[in-house]
């Protein structure tokens, strides 16, 4: 299964080598932007967008809104996921 983190660019770091900062949540990360980028849409016009991140790429731009939904749903799985263990660790034997 592959999950792609949402974040939003916030710098360039390299046009050349196409890496910029991404704020995923507060973290910052320098990811590969290469996948999102093309001729209608170069490197220094990357700034603010919001894109999909999986292991340190871009793999594509997104909305805001979707951006937000997605954060939501990812954060509505983490405490889900953390009631499943409280329990599973207070299960009777």
């Amino acid at each position: 299964m592959c999950l792609g983190i949402p974040g939003r660019i916030v710098k360039i770091d390299d046009p050349a080598k196409k890496l910029a900062t991404v704020d995923v949540g507060g973290v910052k990360r320098v990811i590969n932007i290469a996948c999102i980028v093309n001729e209608d849409h170069p490197v220094d016009s990357c700034v603010g967008d919001w894109v999909l991140v999986h292991v340190g790429f871009a793999m594509s731009r997104i909305n805001e809104e979707e951006a937000a939904q997605t954060l939501k749903i990812l954060t509505e799985l983490g405490e889900a996921q953390a009631e499943i263990e409280a329990m599973r660790l207070s299960a009777a034997e």
